[in-house]
This record gives structure tokens, sequence and C-alpha cells, in this order.
């Protein structure tokens, strides 16, 4: 049983990720057979679907580094470390992304001249930044749920701590924390569409290109909500399966 559980949740692992690259190249295909304004704008669609997953992998990569280091910063036992940390999650979680995205577009580089970006990496950098705060309590509550006789039997053994921490204690509250980190991502993919405040064109931003153009905003808005329901629904599926794959292992 447990085996048709692996080989089951193995299929939608690799289905899902075919799947998403399937979306992804062959979108404009149908869309291009539907009546104006999507069909002439097929390719629009297409390419402002695939920015949207740019950054939200992106985004999600360095998102669970800033979460994990700002983790463990809250957990230090070297005060100037957990207040940084503190300072970090509490700031980023009490201020709009929005305002994050345009301070880092326009203040930022007013102060800074040299830390001037692209729109497109300016994007990755916001939309890291706030999924790394709500990744960094997800990652906590993780840890702190290893049970800590785990620990101490590691170091009974005579296993260090970074040893202890990287082989025993992080695989575990990964495991313990993905679901919440799975709908942090989804929860991203949908905030991407902020990045149109500065000029990145996504998904969000090409229909209201194309809404412009058309004056008919029901078909682009319906087909703009059908493909982001797609993408999420991809996401969700990979992390549900991975999510059984990995219980399926504990057991």
């Amino acid at each position: 049983m447990i085996h048709k559980l692996k080989d089951r949740d193995a299929l939608i692992l690799v289905g899902s990720v075919l799947g998403l690259g399937l979306i992804l190249w062959l979108m404009a295909l149908p869309l291009a057979a539907l009546p104006a304004p999507i069909g002439p704008a097929a390719q629009q669609f297409s390419d402002g679907a695939l920015t949207t997953i740019e950054l939200t992998l992106w985004a999600s990569v360095f998102g669970l580094i800033l979460g994990v280091l700002a983790a463990l910063g809250k957990r230090s036992h070297l005060p100037p470390m957990r207040w940084l940390a503190d300072l970090y999650v509490w700031v980023v979680r009490g201020t709009p992304l929005l305002l994050q995205i345009l301070f880092f577009f326009l203040a930022l580089p007013a102060m800074v001249p040299q830390l001037r970006l692209s729109e497109f990496w300016t994007a990755v950098i916001a939309l890291s930044l706030n999924v790394g705060a709500y990744n960094a309590e997800v990652i906590r509550a993780g840890i702190n749920a290893v049970p800590l006789g785990q620990v101490e039997a590691a170091r009974s053994l005579g296993l260090s701590s970074l040893y202890t921490f990287w082989d025993i204690v992080l695989p575990q509250a990964v495991r313990i924390s993905l679901p919440p980190l799975a709908n942090n991502m989804v929860a991203l993919l949908k905030d991407s569409s902020l990045a149109y405040a500065i000029g990145v064109v996504e998904l969000s931003m090409a229909s209201s290109r194309v809404q412009a153009e058309s004056f008919q905003p029901v078909p682009v808005f319906i087909t703009v909500a059908v493909i982001y329901l797609l993408l999420t629904t991809t996401f969700t599926q990979f992390a549900a399966a991975l999510e059984r794959k990995l219980a399926v292992g504990k057991r």
C-alpha cells in the first residue's frame, strides 16, 4: 500500500512539473483560437504568465533561504541577532507589499543610486523579503515542533550542533512546515501581480493592457482568472503530493 502511494505521489509530482511546462509552452495555442480580444492577444497572456512564474520561483527560493535565516535569528542566543530578525519580520509583516515594492523601486535608488535594478529584479527582491518574513514564522514553528529528545539523542552521540540541525532538525522542520510553506507560495504567485505597479509585464499587467485596448473587461478578466486558477492548482497539487510523499516516508 505504501509503495502504491509513493508511486502515485511520484507520478503527481512529475505530472505537476510537466503540466506547468505544458501550460506555459502551449497556452497561446488554445487562447489564439478564442475570439477577440483574447485570440489576438494570446501571446501577451502567455508571456505574462511566464513572467509570473519566473517571479514566483525566484522569490520562493530566495524567500525560503531568508525564512530559514530569520527563523534561526529569532532562535539565536545572541540578542543582536534576535533583535535584527524580529525587526525584519515585524517591519515586513506590518507594512503593505505594494509599499515595499515601491520603496525598493523608487525610494531606495534615490538614497543609494548604485542599488538601482531592473523592474523584474526589484520585484523579485521585494517579493522575496516579503514571503521570507512569513516563512520565518512558519519554519520557526516547525523547528519548535521537532521533539527535543531527538536533539538530545544526537548530542549524546557526539554530533555537532551544525550537523544536528542540518541533518536531523531541519529536514523534520521542513516536513512539518510544508503545508503552510506551500500556502505562502500560492499566495506569492497571486501577490506577484502587484509587480505591475513598477512596470513588470506579468499576467495582470498583460490583462490590463488588453482590456485598455479592447474595452472588454469581462472576457479579459475571466481569462486571467482561469489562467491563475490553472497555475495555483498545479502548485497546490505538487505541494500536496510532496507532503503525502514525505508523510509516507515518515511511517
